[in-house]
């Protein structure tokens, strides 16, 4: 009796977690049916397509697509002109026999990259100082500055993009590429850093204090503890942090599509979805596609490094 109770148990829990989990891949399963069929399959329901259909992949991809011939009445015009420069008649010949403008993935891929790789980094080192000294160290308006972290949640985005925006412009910020990747980037510092701030310092806390004290009365600098032992040791929060403050820079619009709007070359994965929706190459197979591309490398990172998602073990690192 007692076992048939234990494996009703097991089943209705199993069954629960693959409900739960087929809820939640089947956009994706959905996106890629999708992005698979040709025009005259999208009406078919079922996920596995008649026929498949890669075009869309590869047309994104720049992958085996024909250069474009350039039209004589442009060459006639360009030979004709003797004003321009060999390199100028050089990129008005290129942008003709460009293949990439449908969606220049890889151009937008290493924007979003760039930028979601360094605002995190720089969100969760920045954070490991400030976790640490919110759990080990003591003095005056601790518990304050603490609390006053999460205060930054109760505005919304879009009422300090305005404010953010002015003060970005005053400073001469958003005059240039360079300062408005700048300011994107510390803005999803911003973003972030609260709940790094929260979520490391309560790890820290779990951490043996004892193993800290043996290091210190060994000769140990507070910046030594934190390198040899605390990182070490909290490996596992520190990499669950860098993929949520890693994630919210990646698929962040809002504040990308107002610094970036005079800058097309630092437009972001995100933007370059945007502009595939609202342009006349808005097919659906191709936009799916790019939607698919798009989360690969959110998924990507999430593979190679969900071994270090274990928890960090701390115990018998010192004898009490």
């Amino acid at each position: 009796m007692v076992t048939s109770t234990n494996l009703l148990k097991k089943s209705i829990f199993a069954l629960s977690i693959f409900i739960v989990v087929l809820f939640a891949i089947f956009p994706f399963i959905q996106m890629l049916s999708t992005s698979l069929k040709y025009q005259w399959d999208w009406g078919n329901p079922s996920l596995i397509p008649s026929k498949l259909n890669i075009d869309a992949y590869k047309e994104l991809l720049n992958i085996g697509q024909a250069e474009k011939e350039v039209p004589q009445s442009v060459l006639n015009l360009l030979e004709e002109n003797t004003e321009l420069s060999k390199k100028q008649k050089k990129e008005i010949l290129d942008k003709y026999k460009s293949t990439g403008d449908v969606f220049p993935f890889f151009k937008f891929f290493f924007n979003s990259l760039i930028l979601a790789f360094s605002s995190a980094f720089i969100s969760v080192l920045i954070a490991i100082f400030g976790a640490y000294s919110f759990s080990r160290v003591r003095y005056k308006g601790r518990g304050i500055i603490q609390r006053s972290v999460l205060l930054v949640y109760m505005f919304g985005p879009i009422l300090l993009l305005i404010p953010l925006y002015i003060l970005s412009a005053k400073f001469g910020l958003i005059s240039t590429s360079v300062g408005a990747f700048i300011t994107l980037m510390t803005i999803y510092m911003v973003l972030t850093l609260p709940v790094s701030l929260y979520m490391l310092g309560n790890y820290f806390r779990t951490i043996p204090y004892s193993i800290e004290e043996s290091a210190l009365i060994e000769g140990c600098s507070r910046f030594g503890v934190i390198w040899r032992i605390v990182i070490p040791l909290s490996i596992s929060i520190i990499v669950t942090v860098f993929i949520y403050a890693f994630m919210i820079a990646w698929n962040e619009y809002l504040f990308a599509s107002v610094f970036l709007k005079s800058f097309a070359e630092l437009n972001t994965l995100p933007l370059g979805l945007r502009q595939l929706f609202v342009s006349k190459n808005a097919i659906w197979d191709r936009i799916m596609a790019a939607s698919m591309l798009s989360a690969i490398p959110v998924i990507v990172l999430f593979m190679l490094i969900q071994k270090q998602l274990t928890g960090g073990m701390t115990a018998g690192g010192v004898k009490e």
